[in-house]
Order: structure tokens, then C-alpha cells, then sequence
């Protein structure tokens, strides 16, 4: 799969790793359908993008906008060769703090339903519109990109429901691959670890720099740009699916 001619769906396409996809897609001479919150700067970003972009507003939570979403996408371009799942939350909490106060389950239950059932939703329409797609490369019909972290994979103080989120998303990884294979639509997760995004946002300049010794080399937090070229680099080679790939300057969780 190139580039040129992709059709994207990225959900939180308005802002951090969606939005570095967005631009490397259109920059790339692809087309995008941002999907985000109503609230996003998701028009914004469409306009600036040009007539290949298009936003769609997507609350992943609520099946009927995912629905509405790929709809929109199909009648504007089509149908779409690639999906990203950005779209997520991280809300902090010890399991019981100091004053004995527990991790209220209604944020672990609001914070599994965007990051893991909304985007499970995501994948099985982006699988239903690419199954349609003519076969290209290898017989390939689409990509599906999912998006991990390293606290998934390794656990992380005060973020028992992120880590359980997207740990399911990486369990997923193979089984997604192998229940979609018959349908020529490959599978890949990143699992990136402290990455410059809308979640650091208002992180005062001493928690940065305690942030940048997490990683072993390079002593920098990732971008944007760095995810977008790592799922540009999936798209190309065809025979990566199925696989967590970390982004995280050699990161391991203490």
C-alpha cells in the first residue's frame, strides 16, 4: 500500500498522532477523513488541509457516530484503505489513594468504553468498508492501525484503566490479524511511550525534563511526525501484520 491514493479514516484526527497522520496522508498525496469530537478543532484542520481532507464528528463511545462516520467517508471518497484508532482518554487514579479514596468505576468503565470498545467498533466497520475494496498488493485490501502504549504493555502507577485498555488492545493484535486475514486487511499496533501530544498539555518544564530521562536514547519525547512515519512505513511493507511495535526510545516502565 502507498501513500498516494490511501484513503484514511483516523479517529482523533484532530490533534497529536492522528493529526501527524492526516498531514503525512495528504502530504503524501492521500485522502482523510478526520473523525473527532464535535468539540475538536477536527473543520479546522480539515479546512487547512485542503479538499482532500474531510471531518467527520465521531464520539467513538456512541456507535451511531462511528456509523455515521464511515458512511460520510464512503459517500465522500468511496470507501477507505487505512484506519488509524487515536482516539483516547487517560484519566489518572490510584486503585485506593492515601485517603482511602478507590479509583471510581464509572472513569474505568467510560475510559474502556473509548479506548477499548470504541475502537474495537472502529475496527469491524473499517474491516466491513475495506472488505469491499479491489485487492491490491499481496491481495491486500486495507490496514488497520491501533494504537497501545507502553503502559499497556508494562503497567503504570494511577493508570490501572488505561494499562487494562490498551494491554487489550495488544492482545488483540494477532487475533484481529488472523480473523481479518481471510478478508486481506492487515493488522498493527504501536505502543508508544512519552510521545508530545495534547495529553502532556500544561505539564509544567521540571515534570518535562523528568520525562525525557524515562528514554534511554534518544533523550527527546516522541512526535507526532515519528508515529506518522512509522504507520507510513506499515503501509509500505505488506509483510508486517499482526505485530506490537513499540515507540519508545528503548522505555521500559519502572
Amino acid at each position: 500500500m502507498q501513500v498516494k491514493g490511501t484513503i484514511a479514516f483516523v479517529t482523533g484526527g484532530a490533534s497529536g498522532l492522528g493529526r501527524g497522520v492526516a498531514e503525512m496522508v495528504i502530504a503524501g498525496g492521500g485522502r482523510v477523513v478526520i473523525a473527532d469530537l464535535a468539540s475538536s478543532d477536527g473543520a479546522a484542520v480539515a479546512a487547512e488541509l485542503g479538499e482532500n481532507a474531510l471531518f467527520v464528528p465521531v464520539d467513538v463511545s456512541d456507535p451511531d457516530q462511528v456509523e455515521a462516520g464511515f458512511a460520510a467517508a464512503v459517500d465522500r471518497f468511496g470507501g477507505i484503505t487505512l484506519a488509524v484508532n487515536s482516539a483516547g482518554v487517560s484519566p489518572a487514579a490510584r486503585v485506593v489513594n492515601r485517603r482511602g479514596e478507590m479509583f471510581p468505576l464509572d472513569t474505568f468503565a467510560k475510559t474502556l468504553d473509548i479506548n477499548l470498545t470504541g475502537a474495537f467498533d472502529v475496527v469491524r466497520h473499517a474491516a466491513r468498508v475495506m472488505s469491499a475494496n479491489e485487492p491490491g498488493e499481496d491481495g491486500e485490501r486495507g490496514l488497520i492501525v491501533n494504537v497501545s502504549s507502553a503502559a499497556g504493555l508494562e503497567g503504570q502507577v494511577g493508570q490501572a484503566a488505561y494499562t487494562a485498555s490498551k494491554g487489550a488492545l495488544a492482545a488483540l493484535t494477532l487475533q484481529l490479524a488472523r480473523d481479518l486475514a481471510v478478508l486481506g486487511v492487515r493488522v498493527m499496533t504501536v505502543a508508544p511511550s512519552i510521545m508530545d501530544t495534547g495529553m502532556l498539555a500544561g505539564t509544567d518544564p521540571e515534570r518535562r525534563e523528568k520525562l525525557l530521562d524515562i528514554h534511554t536514547f534518544p533523550k527527546r519525547l516522541g512526535t507526532a511526525a515519528d508515529f506518522a512515519t512509522l504507520v507510513k512505513c506499515f503501509m509500505e511493507v505488506t509483510l508486517l501484520n499482526g505485530e506490537i511495535v513499540r515507540l519508545d526510545a528503548a522505555t521500559r516502565l519502572g
